[in-house]
């Protein structure tokens, strides 16, 4: 008989495990995924978000006629919109702008204000998403800014919950607990409770984009919300969240964007599981772990949220292809970018002289301008591109006295170039080149790797 509850609140938590039986067959170790979107607002991120009221309530941080602040890549904030609704608390999610429209309108569904604020800024800028609700918090009296980062209450949801839930779900069988690692909460709250309570037995992996600096990476934007850890390079000070402990952490699984976007466009169509883009990134994940293990071993993994609020991304054929995750079509770009001029790119910082010397090769005398300090392992994700660079501007500034080879480019950075996918047409690429443009970027997995002048796709 299914549960009867008295309030929305009591129904957060108690989700079901669901075997992976196509995404794992051959694979020896079974795979079971917490099916966490199946929370009332979503996502895991429910847990936290009644953990942190309940606790700010019970330490007199948050009184009533308050009002709940809190920067969110939206799940937390729908979270706490749900609670502090329900709780007769006015709620403000300060909302990462590269998250999905979805969940936005999600939040002003459930009676939430939205204020967009960037991220893919240096942490120290006044605009950047933290500084900007910790503004609002001081300013607003009676606020609380729930700082799901550094509040405990974040992690204590699991070891109450998600953990016992797991250990009890599996008859103590659990022997590998895969979750993607963003605030912490979960692994660190989950992961604890099940390595205690197994003795140690229990190993803990982390699913992360692979260049967030969790796992190791460089730091540079990826394309799958809400884990990872992103560095501008720019940043004078990185701090981690003091929600996260990694010593409970055994090994990092660093997981390509492709990888995971196509593991969530997997488990909805061959599992049955419309899961978000970061379930993508720890199926992958746990799919690896499970490959090296034997029948006597059983795999969980967290599938954070529902892939309803990412329709327009990870579930859309069209996005996956102009950001250049997908590459199926017979007419693809991809001959064409194999046989391109390697990519030239030109730090936002350069001077005149050095952006001259670096466009000398630059297919249709044109150049990407990147963030200072972008030239990474990975190579330069398309969201680090400021504008571009011409060498026919440059000369002429220089001709007419304009500019001086020892000047930095500054008002010299014109438009940002278009960008077409790797799996899409030439007939795309002339399409988003217009009358102006001279040349167009080409995109792999969201970062740019060639430059194809206007000709090249004629």
């Amino acid at each position: 008989m299914a549960a009867v509850h008295e309030s929305v609140l009591d129904a957060i938590g108690g989700t079901p495990l669901i075997r992976l039986a196509r995404l794992g067959a051959g694979i020896a170790a079974p795979i079971y995924a917490k099916a966490e979107f199946l929370n009332i607002g979503g996502s895991v991120k429910d847990r936290a978000a009644l953990s942190m009221v309940l606790a700010a309530e019970r330490d007199g941080l948050l009184k009533p006629g308050g009002t709940i602040i809190e920067a969110t890549s939206g799940n937390t904030g729908i979270g706490l919109a749900i609670v502090g609704r329900q709780r007769g608390y006015r709620v403000i999610a300060g909302v990462a702008d590269k998250s999905s429209a979805e969940k936005s309108d999600i939040l002003r569904a459930y009676g939430a204000e939205v204020v967009l604020a960037p991220t893919a800024v240096p942490a120290e800028d006044p605009r950047h998403l933290f500084n900007v609700v910790q503004r609002l918090a001081e300013e607003i009296p009676g606020a609380w800014l729930a700082n799901q980062y550094d509040n405990l209450a974040n992690p204590d949801a699991h070891i109450r919950t998600t953990g016992p839930e797991i250990w009890e779900q599996t008859g103590g069988r659990v022997t590998h607990f895969v979750a993607g690692v963003g605030t912490g909460g979960t692994i660190t709250g989950t992961g604890g409770f099940l390595k205690e309570t197994s003795g140690g037995a229990v190993t803990v992996v982390g699913a992360d984009p692979e260049s967030s600096t969790y796992g190791g990476g460089d730091g540079s934007p990826w394309y799958v919300e809400s884990i990872g850890h992103y560095l501008h390079p720019d940043t004078v000070e990185d701090r981690m969240p003091q929600a996260l402990r990694t010593e409970l952490i055994d090994s990092y699984e660093r997981i390509p964007d492709r990888e995971a976007l196509l593991a969530a466009r997997r488990l909805s169509r061959e599992e049955g599981l419309l899961a978000g883009p970061s379930s993508g990134a720890a199926v992958a994940a746990a799919l690896r772990v499970a490959r090296r293990l034997g029948p006597d071993d059983l795999v969980v993994v967290v599938l954070p949220d529902s892939g309803r609020s990412y329709l327009s991304k990870v579930h859309s054929d069209a996005w996956m292809r102009e950001w250049g995750f997908l590459e199926e079509a017979a007419d693809g770009l991809r001959p064409l970018l194999d046989a391109a001029a390697p990519l030239v790119t030109v730090a936002a910082d350069a001077t005149v002289g050095e952006a001259l010397e670096a466009l000398g090769d630059a297919p249709g005398g044109v150049a990407p301008a990147v963030l200072a300090r972008a030239a990474r392992p990975y190579g330069v994700a398309a969201t680090e591109v400021v504008g571009s660079v011409s060498r026919a501007a440059l000369a002429a500034a220089l001709a007419d006295g304009a500019a001086k080879p020892g000047d930095p480019l500054g008002g010299l950075i014109g438009p940002a170039l278009p960008t077409v996918g790797v799996g899409q047409s030439a007939a795309d690429a002339r399409t988003v080149l217009g009358k102006t443009h001279r040349a167009v970027m080409v995109l792999v997995d969201g970062r740019v790797a060639g430059v194809l002048p206007r000709e090249a796709v004629a």
